[in-house]
């Protein structure tokens, strides 16, 4: 059996170390979750999730898991704050909240990532962060920061910034998965993604699944495209590869 070969059995066997952990941004107590392969410190990449617009939830729970499988270290960040979970129209007045105030939303993201980095075994070279929906939105954010990171993958998230001139501190690589027909992300805001992007000279790239509206990768959206949110099997699933490619890429030494 090759090293690789033994590494994945390893992990495959060991069950995965999940909790809850509370952790201070400023005066407001955040609680994320944590989960790991096993209890070795050995060094392995770390995944930062950034959640949706109800905060954390079973959802990013179910990908983190996901994750650890694959053999990362994953931390699920909190935006909002220990307990705040909305639900809609709710949620949307804490998304525009956190929107309409990168600064703070890139304080949240910081700290989420410094957890991340302080779990045991996580390696601090090879870091990537994730979300969906809003938390795509803030995984383009932490980038757009200039955080010291390999990689960062938006599921149909929102491209928008008020700062595009942000985008000459990125440093890592960009992933965009996107719902070609999403009425959330039009084509117009597509393209000025791209623009920024480009006039940044950042290694991107935007893959965008036809038939695929908003929220493909949830099964809670439900079935119809025409309500602009639906779930998309094929989407996610095609989605869900393409990640994992990205990962090989930039996590490889």
């Amino acid at each position: 059996m090759t090293a690789s070969a033994a590494l994945s059995a390893a992990v495959a066997s060991a069950s995965p170390i999940a909790q809850s952990v509370e952790y201070q941004v400023g005066d407001v107590t955040c609680e994320g979750w944590s989960v790991r392969p096993d209890e070795s410190s050995a060094l392995r990449p770390g995944v930062l999730i950034v959640h949706q617009w109800t905060g954390l939830s079973d959802y990013e729970k179910m990908r983190a898991g996901m994750l650890a499988e694959m053999g990362y270290n994953v931390f699920v960040l909190d935006i909002y704050g220990k307990g705040i979970r909305p639900q809609p129209p709710e949620s949307g007045k804490y998304a525009g909240k956190y929107k309409g105030d990168r600064t703070l939303y890139r304080q949240r993201l910081a700290a989420g990532l410094e957890m991340l980095r302080s779990m045991p075994g996580t390696d601090s070279d090879r870091i990537a962060a994730i979300g969906y929906c809003f938390g795509g939105t803030g995984a383009l954010e932490l980038a757009r920061s200039g955080a010291k990171i390999a990689g960062v993958v938006s599921f149909h998230g929102g491209l928008s910034t008020p700062t595009p001139e942000d985008a000459k501190n990125i440093t890592c690589r960009v992933l965009v998965l996107h719902g070609a027909d999403d009425p959330a992300v039009p084509p117009a805001e597509v393209a000025a993604f791209r623009k920024e992007m480009e006039n940044a000279g950042v290694k991107y790239e935007l893959v965008a699944y036809p038939g695929a509206v908003h929220a493909f990768t949830q099964k809670g959206a439900g079935d119809d495209p025409s309500k602009g949110a639906a779930y998309n099997a094929e989407a996610d699933a095609n989605s869900w590869e393409a990640m994992k490619q990205f990962f090989r890429e930039i996590f490889k030494k």
